[in-house]
C-alpha cells in the first residue's frame, strides 16, 4: 500500500490571527488546487466541535463520464484503512479475546520472521507500528500491482526470506504486509472475515451507510474513477483490485461518512446522539493515540513541532502546542488524508482521485485550513507545493529520459540472448522467466501477471524493462551476474524512476537461475 508522506521544510514567516475559514475560501482553495495539481476530482469535509461545518465535492468522479463529485462520492481511502484495522483489534482486546502483547505465532503458528528471536517475540502491536526491522514497503510486490495470485498464507510465510535493515524495534520503516497479517488475526479470533468484522462492528454502528470494506462494495453508482496526470494531462487508469490487502488499505468511503469516523475518534470512541455508546474503551483510545515508534522530526519552525511518531494506525505529532493525529493513504489514482486536532476539536478529511497531484492537493488544502485555526498566516501552500512537486518531477523525468536515450543509442549493440534466457526464482516472489520474443528479450513474472514486458540493453550486464503495466511509473533495471562463460546465473532489480513508489520493492528480489 502506498503511504503518501510528503514533507516540505518551509520556514515561518509573519503570522496573524485567523478565525474559522469560510466555506467560500475553502471552495476557492479546492478549485485552485484542482487546476494547479491537475486533479480530476476531490471531496472534503471539516468537523469542528462535534459538527460538520463543511462537506462538498469538487471536479468530477471521471473525466469520461463528467459525473460531478460530491460529499457522498466513494473513493478508496487506502492506508487510512489501517486505523480501522487497529480499532477492530482494540474491540477484540476490550472483549478479552486478544492482548496487545500476544505473540503473533500463538495466533498464527506458521508466522515466521527473519530470525528465531524476532519470531518468538513478535507481538500484535509489532504488526501495527512499522518497527519490524525490515525495509520500507518490503514485499509489497506480492500485491503491487494488482492481479497477482499471492495469498495471505504466502504473506505469512514470506518474512523469513527478507533481510532486515535495522535492529528489531529500533527504526521506523513503513510496511503493508504486516497489516495483512493483523487482518488475519482479526479473522481467526472473531470467526468472520476481516472485511465482515469491520463492516459489522465499526462501519454499521457508526452509521457510515455508504462505506464498504473490500469486496463488500456493491453500489458503484457514485464511485470515483482513478486517474493519473503523470504524463502532463489527466487520464483514467485501471481500477485497482486490492484483493488480500483489505486490512492494509481496502476501505471505500466518502467524506460524509469519514466525518462520523473523525467525530467518534475525537470523542475517544464515544458515539450516538447522547454519546452513550462506546466503540472501544478509553484505555484503548489512548493506546492507539500514543507513540509506539519514534519517527524523525523535521523541526519545522513554522509549527514549532517537537516530536513525531507512529501510534497504532496513526501518525502522532505536535503542531503549535496542539496534538496532531493524522494519516495519509495512496493507491494508484486514489490519495487521501485525515487530520485531527483533538485539542481544537477539529478534523479534516480530503479524498482525491488523481495520481500524483492528489497528494499535493490534500497537503496544501489541509495545511491551509489547519493554519487558519492555528492563527497562522495564509502561507500560499498550493503554489509552494505545486512548484516543489513540479521541480522534483522534472528532475526525476530527466533521469528517466537519459536512461531511455541511452537504450536507444545502444540498440545496435549485439547481445547473445541465450546467455540470459532461463527461469529464475526468488524465495518469496517465485519464478521469473527471461525469454525471447521476436528476437528481443522479454521478462514475465509467474505470480504477478501485470509485470511482464520487453527488455532492452542498457549498459554492461544491465537491461531496462518497459513493463506492459503503465498505470504507474514503475519501469525497472535488471542487473545480471554472469559466470566465467558469460552465462547469467542470477539478477537483481531496481526502479528506473527516482520517485518510484516504494511499494515496487524490486530491490528486495534475489532472483537465481533454476533452469
Amino acid at each position: 500500500m502506498i503511504k503518501t508522506n510528503l514533507i516540505f521544510g518551509f520556514l515561518l514567516v509573519s503570522s496573524s490571527l485567523f478565525s474559522q475559514i469560510s466555506s467560500n475560501k475553502i471552495d476557492s482553495l479546492m478549485f485552485d488546487a484542482l487546476v494547479k495539481f491537475k486533479v480530476a476530482g476531490a471531496s472534503i469535509a471539516i468537523v469542528k466541535d462535534g459538527k460538520v461545518i463543511h462537506q462538498k465535492g469538487y471536479g468530477v468522479t471521471s473525466i469520461e463520464s463528467k459525473q460531478p463529485a460530491n460529499e457522498f462520492t466513494n473513493y478508496m481511502i487506502a492506508s487510512n484503512t489501517k486505523a480501522f484495522t487497529t480499532a477492530a483489534l482494540a474491540i477484540l482486546e476490550d472483549e478479552g479475546k486478544i492482548k496487545w502483547t500476544d505473540k503473533v505465532k500463538d495466533h498464527i503458528p506458521a508466522f515466521k520472521m527473519y530470525n528465531d528471536y524476532v519470531t518468538e517475540n513478535f507481538n500484535i502491536q509489532d504488526l501495527l507500528t512499522h518497527r519490524s526491522g525490515l525495509g520500507l514497503g518490503v514485499g509489497d510486490l506480492m500485491f503491487f500491482p494488482d492481479g497477482s495470485n499471492f495469498t495471505v498464507n504466502d504473506v505469512i510465510t514470506s518474512f523469513q526470506h527478507f533481510k532486515p535493515v535495522s535492529a528489531f524495534r529500533t527504526q521506523f520503516d513503513y510496511d503493508n504486509l504486516l497489516y495483512i497479517v493483523a487482518g488475519e488475526i482479526i479473522a481467526r479470533v472473531s470467526g468472520m472475515s476481516f472485511e465482515l468484522f469491520v463492516q459489522k462492528r465499526i462501519i454499521e454502528p457508526l452509521e457510515m451507510n455508504r462505506t464498504f470494506v473490500g469486496s463488500l462494495l456493491k453500489d458503484k453508482t457514485n464511485l470515483a474513477v482513478a486517474h493519473s496526470s503523470e504524463s502532463g494531462t489527466i487520464k483514467t487508469i485501471d481500477y485497482y483490485d486490492i484483493g488480500m490487502g483489505s486490512a492494509a488499505g481496502g476501505i471505500f468511503s466518502n467524506v460524509s461518512d469519514m466525518s462520523k469516523w473523525m467525530i467518534t475518534r475525537m470523542n475517544k470512541g464515544k458515539y450516538g446522539e447522547k454519546l452513550d455508546k462506546s466503540l472501544f474503551s478509553l484505555k484503548n483510545h489512548y493506546e492507539m493515540w500514543r507513540i509506539h515508534t519514534v519517527e524523525e522530526e523535521d523541526h519545522n519552525p513554522r509549527y514549532n513541532s517537537h516530536f513525531d511518531g507512529y501510534g497504532l494506525g496513526w501518525h502522532i505529532s505536535d503542531i503549535k502546542g496542539n496534538l496532531e493525529v493524522s494519516h495519509t493513504g495512496g493507491l494508484p489514482g486514489m490519495l487521501s488524508i485525515v487530520k485531527m486536532y483533538p485539542d481544537m476539536n477539529l478534523g479534516i478529511v480530503i479524498l482525491t482521485n488523481t495520481e500524483n497531484g492528489g497528494a499535493g492537493l490534500f497537503i496544501a488544502v489541509s495545511r491551509t485550513i489547519a493554519d487558519s485555526y492555528l492563527g497562522l498566516n495564509d502561507f500560499g501552500w498550493t503554489d509552494k507545493i505545486a512548484a516543489r512537486m513540479s521541480g522534483n518531477k522534472s528532475e526525476a523525468d530527466e533521469v528517466v529520459k537519459k536512461v531511455w536515450n541511452k537504450v536507444e543509442a545502444q540498440k545496435n549493440v549485439k547481445i547473445n540472448n541465450q546467455d540470459f534466457i532461463g527461469i529464475y526464482e526468488d524465495k518469496w516472489f517465485g519464478k521469473v522467466e527471461i525469454f525471447e520474443k521476436e528476437k528481443q528479450l522479454w521478462i514475465k513474472c509467474y505470480r504477478s501477471s501485470k509485470l511482464n514486458g520487453p527488455m532492452a540493453f542498457y549498459n554492461a550486464n544491465a537491461f531496462a524493462i518497459k513493463w506492459e503495466y503503465q498505470a504507474m511509473n514503475c519501469d525497472a533495471f535488471a542487473m545480471f551476474n554472469l559466470d566465467e562463460t558469460g552465462k547469467a546465473q542470477s539478477f537483481q532489480m531496481k526502479g528506473i524512476w527516482p520517485n518510484i513508489d516504494f511499494s515496487f520493492d524490486f530491490q528486495d528480489l534475489d532472483l537465481r537461475r533454476i533452469k
